[in-house]
C-alpha cells in the first residue's frame, strides 16, 4: 500500500472568505492539482479509466490564513465507484484532517482485474471520513434543462465569462472556476431562506458548506459566457441542501452540477447552530420541484 504525497501548499490571506477561512473554490483547486500530480506519479490517465465522472468533497476542519496544507492520494478499490481515487487534505502543522475528496470513474467492468493489478502499489482502504454522508455518491443527472429548472423554482444567481486564467492544462475551465461561480452566487440563494444577510449579521453567523459533489456534463472554453441556476432541495434541523447548475449561456447547454450541504456557523464559537424556527418548512415550500 502506498499513499503518495501529492501537494504541499499554504493558505494565503486573499484566498479566505468573509468567514475568515479558506474559500471552498481553493479546496477544489488544490485537489485538482493534487490529482494532476497523482496521475503523473502513478501512471493513471483517462485512456485507462475514462473521464472523471464526479468529485465529492467533505470539509472536516477549517483551514485559515497561514496554515500549511498537504494532500495525500491513493486508489480505493473498495470505494463507492468502480474506480475511486481518494485525496486527504491535512493541516500539516498539527496533522488535522481538513478535507477529503473522492474522484469517481466508471471504467468497463472487464478491466477491473487489470486495473487492480496495474495500480496495486497505490491502493489503500476507503477512508471512512471521505465517504459520502449528506449527498449520494452517484453522479448528478445531467439532462436537466434551463427552462425546466426555472419552471420548477430555480433562479439565476450568477453570470460570468470563462477567461484564459480559468483554464486547466486541457484548455477547459477547471473545477476552481466552476466553484468560483457557485460561491459568488450562493449568497443570493441564502437570501431566499430565512437566513438572510441581515439575519446572519444580527446573530453573528456565517454561511458554510460541509459537503459538495461536482459533476461535469460538458466542457467550457475561454470566451464562453456562463450562468448559474440554483435552487434549494431540502432541510433538516441544522443543515439544508441546494443544487447549482452551470450553463453555457448562449446555447443554455448544461456544463456542471454541484450538490451542496450547507449550514450556519457561529463565528465566535465556530460551531454549527440550528436553523431558525420555521426554516425547514419555508425551505420545503420553495424547494426545486
Amino acid at each position: 500500500m502506498t499513499t503518495l504525497d501529492t501537494l504541499y501548499s499554504f493558505v494565503n490571506r486573499w484566498e479566505c472568505d468573509e468567514n475568515d477561512h479558506l474559500n471552498v473554490q481553493y479546496y477544489f483547486s488544490r485537489f485538482e492539482e493534487a490529482d494532476r500530480q497523482f496521475q503523473l506519479m502513478s501512471g493513471l490517465s483517462e485512456a485507462l479509466v475514462g473521464a472523471r465522472r464526479v468529485r465529492h468533497v467533505r470539509y472536516h476542519n477549517e483551514l485559515r490564513t497561514g496554515d500549511l496544507v498537504t494532500v495525500r492520494s491513493c486508489i480505493a478499490f473498495d470505494g463507492p465507484h468502480m474506480f475511486t481515487v481518494v485525496h486527504e487534505m491535512y493541516e500539516a502543522g498539527n496533522g488535522t484532517l481538513a478535507a477529503t475528496a473522492i474522484d469517481g470513474y466508471d471504467p468497463s467492468a472487464s478491466s477491473a482485474k487489470t486495473l487492480r493489478t496495474r495500480f496495486k502499489d497505490y491502493q489503500c482502504p476507503m477512508l471512512e471520513a471521505a465517504a459520502p454522508r449528506g449527498i449520494s455518491a452517484s453522479p448528478a443527472a445531467t439532462r436537466t434543462g434551463y427552462d425546466t429548472l426555472i419552471q420548477g423554482g430555480g433562479k439565476v444567481c450568477f453570470r460570468g465569462t470563462v477567461l484564459p486564467r480559468h483554464l486547466g492544462a486541457d484548455n477547459r475551465a477547471d473545477d476552481g472556476f466552476a466553484l468560483s461561480c457557485f460561491t459568488d452566487g450562493v449568497a443570493h440563494v441564502w437570501e431566499r431562506t430565512p437566513m438572510t444577510y441581515a439575519y446572519l449579521t444580527e446573530h453573528g453567523l456565517g454561511r458554510v458548506a460541509v459537503e459538495m459533489k461536482l459533476t461535469w456534463a460538458s466542457p467550457l472554453r475561454a470566451g464562453d459566457a456562463v450562468m448559474v441556476v440554483s435552487g434549494l432541495t431540502g432541510a433538516g434541523e441544522k443543515i439544508f441542501t441546494m443544487r447549482h447548475h452551470l450553463f453555457e449561456a448562449r446555447t443554455r447547454r448544461l456544463s456542471a452540477v454541484c450538490d451542496v450541504v450547507a449550514l450556519a456557523m457561529d463565528l465566535t464559537t465556530r460551531k454549527t447552530v440550528p436553523l431558525p424556527e420555521g426554516a425547514q418548512k419555508e425551505i420545503a415550500r420553495i424547494s426545486l420541484k
